[in-house]
């Protein structure tokens, strides 16, 4: 009965023509407005560790002092760590990983052909980020402890990068030059980028091309490397002096992440948080001691750190009402077009069809125009969605369609068809088929 019923519904696409194309066009136009920003709000508020993301967590201390003033637009220093709380948290043996970091804006160059410099991104970080976060190398390996504590001149490079600098050949063991140093290639790492960063300094942009190289935090201290991004300093001294130093105890500006597999693991290093806080309130540095600790999951985090813009938000609601608008229009449509047929309704329930029967039949013909506007309203999500990329805008590289997103497309558009088809289906059934054959 069903094929019957779709079969029906097809059928009808040639009766009121003009009516049924616009209904499909109602339907492609709101679906594909939704489905791009949607489509985009997806991408951006996944999971970028999956598999892994429940057992990575953000330790968070507040040495800021009781009387800083935080602005509603600023961003809380107390979100970063210092350098000295950072090198504090890597004592302890609880994690099973953890790695401090923080963002790195450096020159390289080439001299393949001829001399060329170029601005690339990275991460200064210790040697736990790539077991932390299951960095896989294509060549050679990261670096030891002994060389975070040497501030050896090592460097871990994206496939990217190598290829850019050296072309082809196995860079394991050659020297690059960046940031007016020369620093010697231990690995070579595939493709890693996470979307969006986690990990990264959530004031950068979190969406986009991934890190062209690691190089050991020590080492970028030591050698007083460029920085990128937020860096904040609360002390007594004069900001313009001490802004740049990176191992200013009232100066936060690094990143922290910790492995933690079990949820003992979770509630004994919380305990050492609060310890630690406790005691640095005792040297009179933590105001609000163990009471400002939190551990933050990783989903959690981008909570925290609101990294989805607020315009795309609004895109959203703006979207969704523009569905709303087509829903509306579209249950018009049905209705005309559902009772103009009143003669042919009244004769079959006049043969002995019962109400439900037309009520169904109608609902899967709403169904298939359903599925007709759902395949137009895919090709323009993804001509959005082109449009979207070929913008500058920082999430541009992640807005591309998966098969979820497919399928939810095409779901979305039958539930919409389905939905609006729901009253002008039952006013259909609803029709008094003595009367309307007395009047024919």
């Amino acid at each position: 009965m069903l094929k019957y019923y779709i079969f029906l519904g097809i059928r009808g696409f040639r009766r009121n023509s003009i009516i049924t194309a616009l209904m499909i066009l109602a339907i492609a136009l709101g679906i594909g407005a939704g489905m791009t920003v949607i489509t985009v709000v997806h991408a951006m508020s996944g999971d970028p560790m999956p598999g892994k993301s429940s057992r990575l967590f953000v330790p968070h201390l507040d040495p800021l002092p009781l009387n800083y003033s935080l602005k509603p637009s600023e961003l809380n220093p107390s979100d970063y760590l210092t350098l000295q709380d950072a090198g504090a948290l890597l004592d302890s043996k609880i994690p099973i990983n953890q790695a401090a970091m923080g963002g790195g804006l450096l020159i390289a160059e080439s001299t393949r052909g001829s001399a060329l410099s170029f601005q690339v991104n990275g991460r200064y970080s210790t040697h736990g980020i790539f077991s932390l976060f299951g960095i896989n190398f294509l060549r050679g390996s990261a670096w030891s402890a002994a060389d975070d504590s040497s501030k050896a001149r090592v460097i871990v490079i994206s496939s990217k990068l190598s290829n850019h600098v050296f072309g082809d050949e196995n860079s394991v063991g050659k020297t690059i030059r960046i940031g007016a140093h020369d620093m010697t290639v231990t690995g070579v790492i595939g493709d890693w980028n996470p979307q969006p960063k986690f990990y990264a300094d959530p004031s950068g942009k979190v969406f986009g091309e991934s890190d062209d190289f690691f190089i050991p935090l020590s080492t970028a201290v030591d050698l007083k490397l460029d920085t990128s991004g937020f860096m904040a300093y609360w002390g007594s001294g004069n900001p313009g002096d001490i802004a740049n130093s990176l191992t200013d105890a009232s100066t936060s500006w690094l990143q922290f992440w910790v492995q933690l597999d079990s949820p003992e693991d979770v509630k004994i290093y919380a305990t050492y948080l609060r310890n630690y806080a406790e005691n640095q309130k005792r040297l009179g540095r933590f105001q609000r001691g163990g009471d400002s600790t939190y551990l933050y999951g990783l989903m959690s985090w981008l909570r925290h750190e609101k990294l989805i813009p607020s315009d795309v938000h609004l895109q959203l609601w703006l979207a969704m009402a523009f569905l709303f608008v087509c829903m509306v229009n579209i249950v018009a449509l049905l209705l005309a077009k559902f009772l103009g047929r009143i003669g042919e309704i009244s004769v079959r329930r006049a043969l002995g069809a019962r109400r439900q029967d037309i009520f169904v039949q109608y609902g899967v013909e709403a169904g298939v125009i359903g599925v007709a506007g759902g395949l137009l309203g895919l090709a323009i999500a993804q001509a959005g969605l082109w449009s979207v990329r070929s913008r500058s805008s920082e999430y541009a590289d992640i807005a591309h369609m998966d098969a979820f997103m497919v399928i939810s497309t095409l779901v979305l558009a039958v539930a919409v068809a389905t939905v609006a088809g729901i009253f002008p289906a039952w006013r259909a059934c609803c029709v008094a088929p003595a009367m309307q054959l007395k009047s024919n």
